[in-house]
């Protein structure tokens, strides 16, 4: 199949995150300042601040736009509402998104909305799989937000959603169930043909798609991409945003711990290895 290159030209081309929801990147910017003022210093001050802003009719608001951001914001009492929120706090102080193009830096902020969506409790455990079913409702939830899609898209979503939330798999001697790999080149292949080659949106699916698949030595993921899968997966134009959104994910954990440096160091790391493995082609 001949691929349309759709390359991101120019801001006009993507929503924008900030005029969708001012409320909630005017917080965002406000918890960057209460941060450098010093009067956030712990997850129980973050907390204190998410519960006051997410009142009912601000939590119905994401809703509407974004299914199911209810059921995920009230899993363990909010923890992963936290977590989101705090991935947001540290992408907006983060030097390799600030660094980045209005367009990519939209791009993220997308991203992180979505990327723990469909992440639900797991006894105890991590949702190893959460990463794929995220996607499946990103990508219903992107075309009503106004993102570019092909005429293929409602032939597809379909089959793809099914495909995508069913891609699971569970190794033998483990009570875990993690995303299924061998599936990606079909899931893929729904991406760019519902969404084109590296338009916002196509972006946006492969980096919830990837963002539990970097293979990090202290924060381990259960299905790790392989040196070859990285090859042939990881567009270049996607790496930047991956590496983002992945330490983004790290800070959403470590900001008030003593393990932020040295996982932030280990997901530079890691990224360091995939460049190397795709420049090496």
């Amino acid at each position: 199949m001949r691929r349309t290159d759709y390359r991101m030209r120019s801001v006009q081309e993507i929503p924008s995150f900030d005029i969708y929801f001012p409320d909630l990147d005017q917080f965002i910017h406000g918890l960057v300042r209460s941060y450098n003022e010093g009067s956030i210093r712990s997850w129980d001050n973050l907390e204190e601040k998410v519960g006051d802003f997410f009142r009912i009719e601000r939590m119905n608001q994401i809703e509407s736009a974004v299914p199911h951001w209810h059921k995920m914001a009230s899993y363990d009492n909010g923890v992963t509402l936290v977590h989101v929120i705090c991935v947001f706090l540290g992408l907006y102080m983060m030097p390799e998104y600030l660094s980045m193009t209005k367009i990519q830096q939209q791009v993220m902020k997308w991203t992180i909305l979505l990327h723990d969506v469909e992440k639900e409790p797991q006894e105890g455990k991590r949702d190893h799989a959460h990463a794929f079913r995220s996607a499946v409702t990103a990508a219903r939830t992107l075309p009503k937000l106004g993102f570019h899609i092909t005429t293929e898209y409602d032939s597809l979503i379909q089959e793809w959603s099914e495909l995508t939330c069913t891609a699971i798999t569970k190794p033998e001697n483990s009570p875990d169930i993690i995303q299924d790999n061998r599936k990606l080149p079909e899931i893929l292949s729904g991406v760019e043909r519902m969404f084109g080659h590296l338009t916002p949106a196509a972006l946006i699916m492969k980096t919830i798609l990837f963002h539990l698949s970097v293979n990090m030595k202290l924060w381990p993921p259960a299905a790790p991409l392989t040196d070859e899968e990285v090859r042939r997966y990881l567009d270049r134009e996607l790496v930047p945003m991956l590496r983002v959104m992945n330490l983004g994910d790290s800070e959403g954990w470590s900001m008030f711990d003593s393990s932020r440096e040295a996982l932030r160091n280990d997901t530079l790391e890691a990224f360091k290895g995939i460049e190397r493995i795709i420049l090496a082609e």
